[in-house]
Formats: C-alpha cells, structure tokens, sequence
C-alpha cells in the first residue's frame, strides 16, 4: 500500500547546491519530512510513487559508494527511474568538458541530476546550464548538505534537538566539505561547535566560521554532548600534513579514554568510511556511544526528503 506523505513541505527553491542558502526553517521542515521516511524505510513496503514517471541522473566524477547507493535508493523508493552515470568510463576521459556534459544531459530532460565532483563550485556551474533540479552530493572541499542533513537528523533523535548542544567537529577539517557544512547547519540551529586537529589540518582564520578553535583533545572535547570525527581526506592533500598516521592516532584519533574527556555518555559520529586506528579505534566506533551505523539508515531517508521536496516544485508537481 502506497502511504501519502503527512507533510507538505516543499523547497521553494529548484537546487539545493549547500546548506548556506537554507534557512532554519527550511533544515527543520526537511528533517521532519526525513523522519517520515525513517518509519517509511522500517516497513515491508517501502515505496511511493511521488517521483513516478520522473528521471534521476546519478552523476559521480568522484568514486562514492555510501552517498551514490543511498540516493539510488531513495530514487527507487520514491518511484523514479534512477541512472547511474559512470564518469570514468564517459566521454569525460576523451576531453569532453563538463559544460559539454551538462548541455548532453540537458538534452535528455531529466527531472533532477545528483553531482557529486572534485572542485569546489563544479556542482553550481553545471546547475547553470540544465534545466532541472541539481542537488550537491559533495564538491571538493566546499559543502556536503545531505551529509549535514543526515547527521543533523541522527543527532536531534538522540538528543531531541539541536540548540544548547556542544559539538566537537575533530580531525581534518581543512579538506573537508563534511565539517563545513555541518558547521554552517549546526551553527544556523543554535548549536555550540568546536574545531578539534593539528594547525595543519584546519582552514586559515577557521575562527571566523563562528567555531571555538582547539588544538588539543582534551580541552576541545570538554563537555561536549557529541564528537563528530573526520576521515583524513589524503587524496586531496598535496604535501605533509601529519607526521605519520600513528603519530595522528596518537594525538587526535578517538579512543575511549579520549572519548572519557567528553560529557559523559557523549555520542560519536563519522561520516565514513572510517580509517579505524587511524581517526577512530574499533572499540568506539563499535561501542554503545557510537552512532555511525545510525548515520548510514539516516542517509537514506534524508535524501529521499530532499528528492521529494524538490519535486513538489517541478513542472507538472
């Protein structure tokens, strides 16, 4: 049986490029309609046919196995006819550029096109050139919103909200698009954040984010009601950036007695994939605190309310 959606929340706008340009409202109206889908996803019969006779493009220049599947299911899900682009094998390899490639796809009216893409800024001028809804699934550095989305979700149904939290985002901020988005999200929802790692692995005059700056885990983790780990993102480093990966662990990977500096029952969060014993020791990721497999079923329905609430504004919604 096919179960209408309660909510009628829409976004007013055609892409959803990066949570800068959402408002409270809109974060809160999307993680309401995600929790729809939660329940949705928990039943036998998980489909609606809210996207039915829609197309979605999964187009990935970068290799993704978490956030490609997630959205492929939630296309699935909500009744679209889902395609998976494989980039390395296109006509990307033989020189085409990805200007070419939008006005290709353009020509074969899809309804909403998933980029994910190594340079910042990628996804927004290939959203340019097409005429259908365009959602941001990562690009370089720059922003990652269903990421912060999903976290955003497991986080206030473990804590029943958002405000008067402490979050200590730690790790490899400085290449990381999961922590600038969560940032803006976290900060826009009246949450306390920190920024946790070595000088090298944070953003020059990373402050002016509206974050507390620690170089230390003791003193960054203090209090806090959730500590969200980074992965080392060494495919985008171009240099030195850590010593060795041991000596990382040492200072800045999460066990449970840095873990013990946290408020206590504080919960842990990774965006995966994990480099364990690297950002995180097994105990922890595994251990009751963890909330990193929760984050995985979290991504699922998250996307499908974004899906979704882009839709009701396409032609013919």
């Amino acid at each position: 049986m096919n179960i209408a959606s309660k909510s009628t929340f829409a976004l007013s706008r055609r892409h959803l490029l990066g949570i800068e340009a959402l408002t409270a409202e809109e974060i809160i109206g999307l993680l309401d309609l995600a929790e729809e889908f939660v329940e949705l996803n928990r039943q036998i019969e998980k489909k609606r046919t809210s996207l039915r006779g829609r197309t979605q493009i999964n187009l990935f220049f970068e290799n993704s196995t978490r956030t490609q599947s997630s959205f492929e299911l939630a296309g699935k899900r909500l009744g679209a006819d889902v395609m998976n682009m494989s980039v390395s094998s296109s006509s990307m390899n033989k020189g085409e550029t990805l200007i070419d490639t939008a006005i290709t796809l353009n020509a074969m009216h899809p309804d909403i096109i998933v980029v994910r893409h190594q340079h910042s800024g990628a996804v927004e001028l290939l959203s340019r050139k097409v005429d259908c809804s365009v959602i941001n699934a990562g690009d370089g550095a720059h922003e990652h919103p269903t990421q912060a989305l999903l976290d955003a979700l497991t986080i206030r149904r473990n804590k029943g909200r958002l405000d008067r939290l402490t979050v200590a985002i730690c790790g490899d901020v400085l290449h990381s698009r999961v922590a600038r988005s969560n940032i803006i999200l976290l900060n826009r929802m009246g949450a306390r954040v920190r920024v946790v790692g070595p000088s090298t692995l944070l953003p020059p005059a990373v402050d002016r984010l509206g974050v507390e700056v620690f170089h230390d885990m003791r003193a960054g983790l203090a209090d806090a009601d959730i500590v969200m780990m980074l992965r080392l993102q060494r495919e985008r480093m171009n240099g030195s950036f850590i010593p060795s990966t041991q000596e990382y662990f040492a200072y800045f990977g999460l066990d449970s007695k840095k873990l013990a500096f946290a408020k206590p029952g504080a919960l842990v969060m990774h965006p995966g994939p994990m480099n364990r014993g690297v950002e995180i020791s097994s105990d922890v990721a595994d251990g009751a605190q963890s909330l990193i497999r929760e984050q995985v079923e979290m991504g699922v329905a998250v996307r499908m309310a974004v899906l979704e609430a882009l839709s009701r504004n396409l032609p013919n919604a």
